[in-house]
């Protein structure tokens, strides 16, 4: 478990030093939530209504920007060769670089979600429900998104392929996140937000089975 959590802290220390990785997802994030008013309009109860769908796939978008370095960089200095022959398994690898690739990138944009949900008029008793959405959907993101760049990492600007590959399995996370959101803001029978809730959090459960696995298989058939 030491070489788990330090290869978590390397990660973490990794995007702080080179950059690009949060900061770029988080700017991508303030520039396609503020074209947003423009394109539509000055209409505050349409922005309204749009708010939930318009922060998520905002997020979406922003996780996809920064995951063609996940594992691209590793393998053309030859960590991951290391990884392969040392005594970590694959499995606790590819989630220990999705554990710190929510870190650096999916804790900041929750954090910034409330903050620019205000330029579409998200009113504040949806800012919680927001967050918490988010913070219990996002890792799914990451750990789905970890399968995709295992698979492309012997590719070449691959970012387009990996896109390709994850965008269907982030489908129930933006559904159930948006759900989950918007049950908040209006009267929802049955309890519907609870609901979203819990089957966001199913899905990111089962993320935390098959991302590992499918992406350590992923790298070692590329390794071969």
């Amino acid at each position: 478990m030491n070489a788990f959590f330090a290869l978590i802290g390397r990660e973490v220390r990794l995007a702080i030093r080179v950059g690009g990785g949060g900061g770029m997802a988080v700017f991508f994030f303030l520039i396609t939530i503020s074209i947003v008013p423009l394109g539509v309009g000055p209409d505050l109860n349409l922005l309204t209504r749009i708010a939930p769908g318009m922060l998520w796939v905002a997020l979406l978008l922003s996780a996809l920007l920064t995951l063609d370095r996940l594992f691209q960089a590793d393998q053309e200095d030859g960590t991951l060769d290391l990884f392969l022959m040392g005594g970590l398994s694959l499995e606790l690898v590819v989630l220990a670089k999705a554990f710190g690739h929510w870190l650096t990138t999916g804790l900041p944009l929750i954090v910034a979600a409330p903050v620019l949900g205000l330029l579409l008029n998200l009113p504040l008793e949806g800012m919680g429900p927001l967050m918490l959405a988010m913070a219990i959907g996002s890792p799914a993101l990451s750990l789905l998104g970890a399968v995709g760049a295992a698979l492309a990492v012997g590719v070449r600007r691959g970012g387009l392929l990996i896109s390709l590959l994850v965008l269907p399995f982030y489908v129930p996370v933006l559904i159930f996140g948006v759900s989950a959101t918007r049950a908040a803001l209006i009267a929802v029978p049955g309890d519907l937000g609870g609901r979203s809730l819990l089957l966001l959090g199913a899905v990111t459960l089962v993320s935390l089975v098959l991302g590992p696995v499918g992406g350590a298989a992923a790298l070692r058939a590329n390794l071969r």
